[in-house]
Order: structure tokens, then C-alpha cells, then sequence
């Protein structure tokens, strides 16, 4: 897998952990707990595929 393709990749998992941890954080009212396992499952799943 070439470079450009690793880090669109990594672009393409940063937006919605950016714009879904917000969500996440507001849907449970201000908790971080939740905000913290829906990063790291995307962290997995974006590791998976670039490293795949």
C-alpha cells in the first residue's frame, strides 16, 4: 500500500472521530467515557487497514 493511500485513509477515520467524538460527547451528556471507547475502536479500526 503506497504512502498517499496510507494517510488518506488516516484523513478519512480523523473527521469522524473529530466531528463524532463531539457527538458522542454531547448525546452522553458531557462524559468523556464514552467519547474514549469510540476513539479507540476507530484507532483499531484505522491501524487495521493501514497496516493491512
Amino acid at each position: 500500500m503506497s504512502i498517499p493511500r496510507r494517510l488518506s485513509i488516516l484523513v478519512v477515520f480523523g473527521v469522524p472521530a473529530i466531528v463524532g467524538g463531539g457527538i458522542m460527547y454531547w448525546l452522553f451528556g458531557g462524559d468523556y467515557h464514552p467519547v474514549i471507547v469510540y476513539e479507540v475502536l476507530l484507532a483499531f479500526l484505522a491501524g487495521s487497514l493501514v497496516t493491512g
